[in-house]
C-alpha cells in the first residue's frame, strides 16, 4: 500500500502525517525523526483499528 505522507516544518521542528489515514500524525525534532515516528504511527493506527474492528464484530456476534 502506498499513503501520501505529508510533513511540515514548524518551530519546533517537524510534523507529520497521513491524508489517507485518519490518526496517524507525528512530530519530530529533525526530518528523519518525523519519518521514522510516522511509520510507527502507521503501524499503531492500523493495530488500533484492528482491534477496534475486531471488538465490533464480536459484539455484533453475541
Amino acid at each position: 500500500m502506498k499513503f501520501s505522507a505529508v510533513f511540515k516544518k514548524v518551530p519546533e521542528g517537524y510534523i507529520g502525517f497521513v491524508e489517507e489515514l485518519p490518526g496517524a500524525n507525528t512530530q519530530g525534532e529533525t526530518l528523519e525523526e518525523a519519518k521514522a515516528n510516522l511509520q510507527e504511527a502507521i503501524a499503531m493506527t492500523f493495530e488500533a483499528n484492528r482491534v477496534l474492528a475486531s471488538e465490533q464484530v464480536r459484539g455484533i456476534e453475541k
